[in-house]
């Protein structure tokens, strides 16, 4: 009973790192002059398809239909965003996750996972080995089983918490996926492409591929 309630707990601190993320993507958008309430609205349906398909790249046909037709980005820079967000630099799967893990891990082995210098060889490593994650679901996992040898911690924690994989995948991918969207609607922003017409329209396109 014990280690269930631990498993629920890491799901709980998975949830609230995710939820972290998402305010962060609010505040960049909101940063560069883009409603996140207005934002957050229009890409919903995205978000929900991502979270119970649990894979980044069945969500790109939605992903660059909701940034084009809902909030304005052109079709160069909503394709871009999505396709590479779908494998390179996903928030969720193969950044917070192998963090987590690590940060866990690091003092069962005697590492105190607060020293700075240890950061920040966490962070280096998480941030190469983001590049060509899988974006289907289970991703993250593999990307937990390069970051922790990488940083010479062992990677039995990875298949104690199978179990719970599918439940904290999907939030994983709704994260990943919003910070492709975010990333195109910002591009898009910076360069001066957005059609605010459509995204300040309060009638809302209708999504071929929902």
């Amino acid at each position: 009973m014990q280690d269930i309630i631990k498993l629920g707990g890491f799901v709980v601190a998975s949830y609230i790192a995710l939820g972290i993320m998402f305010v962060v993507h609010g505040l960049l958008l909101a940063i560069n002059g883009v409603s996140p309430l207005k934002y957050f609205r229009k890409v919903w349906p995205v978000i929900t398809f991502a979270f119970t398909s649990r894979s980044s790249a069945a969500s790109i046909p939605l992903n660059v239909e909701a940034q084009t037709r809902r909030l304005g980005v052109p079709e160069s820079i909503a394709s871009f965003s999505a396709s590479f967000g779908a494998t390179i630099g996903q928030n969720g799967c193969a950044g917070i996750y192998p963090a987590m893990l690590a940060v866990m891990v690091a003092p069962t082995v005697g590492i105190n996972p607060l020293d700075p210098m240890w950061i920040a060889t966490l962070v280096g490593i998480v941030t190469v080995s983001s590049a060509g994650v899988a974006g289907v679901g289970g991703g993250a996992t593999f990307a937990a089983l390069i970051v922790l040898p990488a940083m010479g911690l062992p990677v039995t924690l990875v298949a104690l918490l199978i179990s719970v994989e599918p439940l904290i995948d999907m939030g994983r991918t709704a994260l990943n996926v919003n910070g492709s969207m975010t990333a195109g609607t910002l591009t898009s922003q910076w360069l001066r492409q957005t059609d605010k017409s459509i995204f300040d329209s309060e009638e809302e396109a209708e999504l071929a591929h929902r």
